[in-house]
């Protein structure tokens, strides 16, 4: 599998590039502020949701005087000569909503999704660990998305329904008993639909992280504070008992919006927001490679193509952690995308790594590392 020909259009600093002759291993190199992340956001637009940015459209497009971005690439299916043609971005009618399209026909960001699987790793990830319980549900459901594309609507379906009974609780008159039934019998489908998502990932990922092979990196061990109790009829049960304390908080208490990521180190049985920043990379370097890992399935099924963004990763990781991080990236099948400010930490990668030179929103392929 290969994403090529990747074409980038008024997207950020990019005015018109396009890369073509990709690898396995593809190296983008360029200073601070040369568009090599700008290129990675671009690819994970093929994936649900708004990108490894979080960005709104409106910062995508150049600020030129055009409006609007366009995205595009070619991908190729395994040995077969058939390529499908992706595509999204905005335009100058509509700035605010991304459109898609799979070989011409007008689709969604799930559609797009259901074609190819985007996985990424950015130095803004840093702070997860040290960050609000919020940041950590929000890395938790994108992992999940990634896997199963329903959890978007269930997620989207609970947010409306606890912004409703949130403004009911919060209002000077007692609400009405039935109008809340109503509410928190939605809450309790969706709720319960997104709970049960994000345990079987946390599952998912922990049964793989314990089965990877010894290696240089720190392993985590991942569990689910939950925020409320488990099962649609229990979660109901449970706002209906918390309508008085909730009323009193002017907020909701319970459900999966209070749901927690818990990840410890292994080795020192310590939270990882006690350890140190290099340890914190490292695990997260792991749950990462685990999470592109579990989406290739194990059923025999062939395999959703996938790829894998690493922004600056190589930046703070030593000789012996780079050298084991490249290796385990070449033993999977996904397709692997890497930034540098320079190529010497990327001298362990594989011959065959295809290698661009970005300067000033400009792409100059360089050959083979």
């Amino acid at each position: 599998m290969s994403l090529n020909r990747i074409r980038l259009a008024n997207f950020r600093n990019h005015a018109a590039s396009e890369l073509s002759g990709t690898a396995k291993f593809n190296l983008l190199v360029g200073e601070n502020g040369a568009g090599k992340t700008n290129v990675l956001e671009a690819i994970s637009l093929f994936a649900p949701g708004r990108g490894l940015r979080r960005a709104a459209l409106a910062d995508m497009a150049a600020h030129t005087g055009a409006a609007g971005f366009a995205v595009s690439a070619e991908l190729a299916q395994g040995g077969s000569a058939e390529v499908v043609h992706l595509g999204t971005g905005t335009s100058a009618e509509r700035p605010n909503r991304r459109a898609a399209r799979v070989n011409g026909a007008d689709t969604s960001a799930l559609g797009l999704g259901e074609w190819l699987g985007c996985f990424w790793l950015t130095p803004a990830m840093d702070r997860i660990f040290t960050d609000s319980a919020g940041v950590r549900r929000r890395f938790l459901d994108r992992m999940v998305l990634a896997l199963n594309p329903a959890h978007a609507a269930h997620a989207a379906r609970y947010e409306r329904a606890l912004r409703e009974r949130n403004q009911l609780l919060a209002a000077p008159a007692e609400p009405d008993p039935q109008w809340l039934t109503a509410i928190e019998t939605q809450m309790a489908g969706s709720g319960a639909a997104v709970a049960s998502g994000r345990a079987a990932l946390i599952a998912a990922l922990d049964s793989a992280l314990a089965e990877m092979p010894a290696s240089p990196f720190a392993r985590p061990v991942l569990a689910l504070n939950p925020g409320g109790p488990a099962g649609e009829a229990a979660l109901l049960a449970a706002l209906t008992d918390a309508r008085r304390r909730d009323r009193a908080a002017q907020r909701s208490l319970v459900g999966p919006h209070r749901d927690e990521l818990a990840v410890t180190m292994a080795a020192k049985n310590q939270p990882a927001a006690d350890c140190s920043t290099g340890e914190q990379k490292a695990m997260l370097i792991a749950i990462t490679l685990a999470h592109c890992e579990i989406a290739a399935g194990g059923d025999g099924a062939p395999s959703r193509p996938r790829v894998l963004l690493l922004d600056e990763v190589a930046a703070h990781l030593d000789p012996l952690r780079r050298a084991a991080l490249f290796e385990r990236l070449a033993a999977t099948d996904a397709q692997i995308w890497l930034t540098g400010t320079e190529p010497a930490p990327f001298a362990d990668l594989p011959g065959d790594t295809a290698r661009w030179l970005v300067s000033g929103g400009e792409v100059e392929r360089i050959g083979v590392c």
